[in-house]
């Protein structure tokens, strides 16, 4: 599994600008309410999610956005949502709970998580997300976080959760 110093090291190798702000842990999005204070930009929100298919499902979204898992599901094509077990996020994003990450897609080499998008997150910039722990936190521009996801192979699903509809 790849690691913080890994994860940086690939945005560079992209050419990739970040920036990083170490912090002490946040485990849930209302923590860390001084820390987002001082960095511009979307502050997120991830859930790692198992459907009744056994499918696999990363949800990246703005902090405050409420997000309704009994209404998503057939936005998504998904069948019933319930969060992944700790066992398997750690297996597929090589992440711990308090610290799931659109950046855990770096470990799922065999793309078995699919990756929601909040429409509000995706017109963010820059993006913020945890750099695989939730010691710290890592900024991207939105144009960033685009190359990233396609250097990985993923296209993001990217849904309006105001809405409750899928955009593209």
């Amino acid at each position: 599994m790849k690691t913080r110093d890994d994860l940086l090291a690939f945005l560079d190798a992209q050419a990739i600008g970040h920036s990083t702000l170490d912090h002490p842990p946040v485990f849930r999005v209302e923590e860390g309410l001084e820390i987002k204070a001082a960095l511009p930009g979307g502050h997120t929100k991830n859930l790692f999610l198992k459907d009744a298919k056994d499918q696999l499902w990363l949800i990246s979204a703005l902090g405050e956005t409420r997000i309704d898992l009994n209404r998503l599901h057939p936005v998504i094509g998904a069948g019933r949502l319930s969060f992944g077990s700790e066992a398997l996020m750690l297996q597929t994003l090589g992440v711990t709970p308090g610290s799931v990450t659109a950046f855990g897609l770096i470990n799922d080499s065999e793309r078995r998580v699919r990756f929601v998008l909040d429409a509000a997150l995706a017109r963010a910039d820059p993006v913020n997300f945890h750099p695989l722990t939730n010691t710290a936190t890592t900024a991207v521009s939105q144009d960033g976080f685009r190359a990233f996801l396609a250097a990985l192979g993923v296209t993001p699903l990217v849904v309006d959760f105001t809405a409750m509809a899928r955009v593209y």
